[in-house]
């Protein structure tokens, strides 16, 4: 049993069947002709993805934790005992709970951005990655507008609070040499 064919020939009219298969031809140029357009979004996607994975690992993790280490202890630490040290621990623990809540949203997305960084298709949802640049977004202003003022009016009361953050910040960055004697 053999199919029908898509385009049956019109043997009365044989010139017909040359132009229909010449109009099938050219939409599919047509599409294939939008290729270079696409070319580069597609390879702008894998290159966003790539830089992006490397990044979140590489940055926003150790920026959480260099926070959760460093400067929330010295906040809580300098803060006054009573209100104001119970709004930086209330502070503190908002902010600790973004950071959990943007990690669990990113190890939900980190291995379909992965796929896309390799340049194979993915289903990423675009509302997944709205949702963690808005949470993101709104918890850098909160800590810009509201933590990082209150913590600076805090640790500058006492100038070696201020000098032993930077110190222990400045010592993580640096390079560890192994030398043997």
């Amino acid at each position: 049993m053999s199919a029908a064919p898509q385009n049956p020939i019109d043997t009365d009219a044989p010139l017909t069947n040359f132009s229909q298969c010449h109009a099938g031809i050219l939409r599919h140029l047509n599409d294939f002709g939008q290729l270079p357009e696409l070319l580069e979004p597609a390879q702008r996607l894998r290159q966003i993805a790539e830089r992006f994975v490397e990044f979140f690992r590489e940055a926003v993790f150790e920026h959480h934790q260099e926070e959760e280490r460093e400067l929330f202890p010295a906040v809580l630490a300098s803060a006054e005992p009573g209100p104001e040290r119970q709004r930086v621990q209330q502070m503190v623990d908002q902010l600790t709970r973004e950071h959990r809540d943007v990690e669990a949203q990113w190890k939900q997305l980190e291995p379909l951005i992965k796929k896309l960084a390799k340049g194979q298709p993915a289903d990423v949802n675009p509302q997944a990655v709205s949702s963690l640049v808005a949470q993101y977004q709104a918890h850098a202003r909160f800590e810009e507008q509201e933590f990082l003022p209150l913590s600076e009016k805090i640790l500058s009361r006492n100038g070696d609070h201020m000098a032993a953050l930077g110190l222990s910040l400045h010592m993580r960055h640096q390079p560890v040499f192994l030398s043997h004697v």
